[in-house]
């Protein structure tokens, strides 16, 4: 399984994360989910 930007998990922990819920280390080693999220995260901030 691989994750996009558009993936829905990708978007709901994007949302956590930009929201302070959760940091961007928290976010699980599931596929390529970490480097997906920290991606989008980076590119936005």
């Amino acid at each position: 399984m691989t994750f996009t930007p558009n993936s829905g998990l990708v978007k709901v922990w994007i949302s956590l994360v930009m929201t302070g819920t959760y940091k961007l280390d928290e976010v699980p080693n599931l596929f390529n989910l970490k480097p997906i999220v920290s991606e989008v995260i980076n590119r936005t901030a």
